[in-house]
């Protein structure tokens, strides 16, 4: 009798880890749905979730017994899915159980883009991990409910179910105020885009992760970190969005910007000037913050060679080149206001001869940036330049950029960025 419990024992273990359990799971009460809340897991198939940076699913994700189960065979570098949809502010929660000494997490405002091989190079993460068994050393940081390499858990809180157990979590993300919640206790709460928060990003595991945690929209996603894991009961509850209006220059300093490369960005007489150094090359001055749909009007004026631009969901990437849209500023003849792509595609749209004459060169001018989804509209002094609708734009997420062109001699100088939030 004794030799056969423990044969059936590994068994039993198994069987407990991989099943959801009996009554209702993966279903919403009538409240539930009045207030809002939908199933990102319909527990029988894996509909609505795909590879990271792909279109279908092939990662080692399966569904067994109403649960989302990961494998086990991720690593690093791969084994991550995420939802269809993007999502911004949110309630987000689900049941988790770990194998023995497993890892995994629950990322969330992913970004896709062949840049980025990894989400959590741009996701925040809730981490999840079996501290117990972890064969590893683990780091305050890396410990389970942190946010993952920046912010810790109030440990008093924190009543957790072993490994082969069943837990809840809890994410609630409302115009930067965060929560983790852990079986019905809050157990850690931030706020994002602080000065405190920046100086973490910037002093840690992320200082060379410039994109990492500034996407206000993303996707939600699960991690396959080499051990099994099974999910349950995922459900979200999208919270609105507030708008804001902000000066994004403050006339005395480059708070709230960050610069790249090695070009002259400086604050004389209340005005941003933006010069080309002994280099010549391309720099880039770009706002700390995402800003995906907006309302921007700014003030240029170039006193040099004027080829310049304004960057719109740009991203900066490993050789500190920022890459996306650009809303030309540049001398007549050379289409100001016009669109232009640095990923392949170039000119999107330039702007008709008859209206390069509306550039006041060595003036200044006022540039009006409209982005909402998939649709630009561009403004100079007061006369429509462009209005175009486009897919790859739509899906775009990143910071607002200004740019000094190669090639040395340039000088402009920009006041008066202030932008709404739509």
């Amino acid at each position: 009798m004794k030799k056969i419990l423990i044969n059936v024992l590994p068994f039993l273990m198994v069987l407990t880890l991989f099943s959801c359990g009996g009554g209702q799971q993966n279903k919403l009460t009538s409240k539930e749905q009045a207030d809002g809340w939908v199933l990102l897991f319909d527990g029988q198939t894996m509909n609505g979730w795909r590879d990271y940076n792909g279109t279908t699913l092939t990662e080692p994700w399966h569904v067994v017994d109403g649960c989302i189960q990961a494998k086990g065979d991720g690593s690093d570098g791969s084994g991550y899915i995420v939802t269809d949809r993007e999502y911004e502010n949110f309630e987000l929660v689900w049941d988790w159980k770990l194998s023995k000494g497993g890892n995994s997490g629950m990322l969330y405002h992913v970004v896709e883009r062949p840049q980025f091989k990894v989400p959590y190079v741009t996701g925040l993460e809730y981490q999840l991990i079996d501290e117990p068994n972890f064969p590893d050393k683990l780091e305050e940081w890396q410990k389970l409910g942190v946010d993952y390499a920046m912010y810790l858990p109030d440990k008093s809180k924190m009543k957790v179910h072993p490994a082969g157990e069943w837990n809840t979590s809890k994410i609630v993300f409302d115009n930067g105020h965060v929560e983790h919640w852990l079986n019905g206790e809050k157990i850690l709460e931030f706020e994002a885009w602080t000065d405190d928060w920046f100086q973490r990003k910037n002093s840690g595991k992320w200082a060379d992760a410039p994109e990492y945690g500034l996407s206000r929209k993303g996707l939600i996603c699960l991690q396959d970190h080499g051990y099994p894991a099974s999910f349950r009961n995922i459900k979200l509850k999208e919270l609105p969005r507030k708008n804001e209006t902000v000066e994004l220059f403050n006339g005395l300093d480059l708070k709230g910007w960050e610069a790249f490369g090695k070009e002259q960005w400086y604050v004389q007489d209340g005005l941003l000037v933006c010069e080309s150094g002994p280099e010549k090359k391309y720099g880039y001055l770009a706002t700390t913050k995402y800003y995906d749909d907006f309302d921007l009007t700014l003030d240029f004026k170039q006193e040099a060679n004027g080829n310049s631009g304004v960057f719109i969901r740009s991203i900066v990437d490993k050789e500190a080149v920022v890459e996306g849209w650009q809303v030309e500023v540049a001398p007549k003849g050379n289409d100001t206001g016009g669109i232009y792509e640095s990923y392949g595609r170039g000119w999107l749209v330039q702007i008709p001869d008859e209206k390069e004459n509306i550039l006041k060169e060595g003036e200044w001018n006022t540039m009006r940036i409209k982005m909402q989804g998939d649709h630009v509209t561009t403004w100079l002094n007061g006369q429509e330049m462009v209005n175009i609708t486009d897919e790859l734009i739509g899906k775009g997420h990143g910071r607002i950029a200004l740019q000094i062109h190669d090639g040395g001699g340039i000088k402009v100088l920009w006041r008066n960025l202030k932008l709404t939030t739509l």
